[in-house]
């Protein structure tokens, strides 16, 4: 017999740079600690202006089921889409202007 009364926590992803998302994953964790598990990217490096090769600072593989992008440098955030695109998962990323499959944009 199942128990319906245990429910299963989203698996979420949150990449931050310099501690950009760090209002929201507070907010997160005091109104959705019973719902989500959370796992934080930190990217807390000064980074160029232009990044050709991202892959020094995002993981290889991503496993959850939403990714909330609070990253400020663009190369890394359209690496991001790219890479939640190919396995299927969608990313929110507020504010952004960059197009991919699975990304939404909504405004601030």
């Amino acid at each position: 017999m199942k128990d319906d009364s245990v429910t299963t926590r989203q698996r979420l992803m949150v990449f931050q740079q310099n501690g950009s998302g760090e209002q929201k994953i507070a907010g997160l964790r005091q109104y959705g600690g019973e719902l989500f598990q959370l796992e934080v990217f930190n990217i807390n490096e000064l980074l160029p202006p232009v990044l050709d090769n991202t892959s020094a600072y995002l993981p290889e593989d991503i496993s959850c089921e939403l990714v909330l992008d609070f990253l400020r440098h663009n190369d890394l955030s359209t690496d991001l889409a790219v890479l939640c695109a190919k396995k299927g998962i969608p990313v929110v990323a507020s504010g952004k202007k960059i197009t991919c499959t699975g990304l939404f944009t909504p405004p601030t």
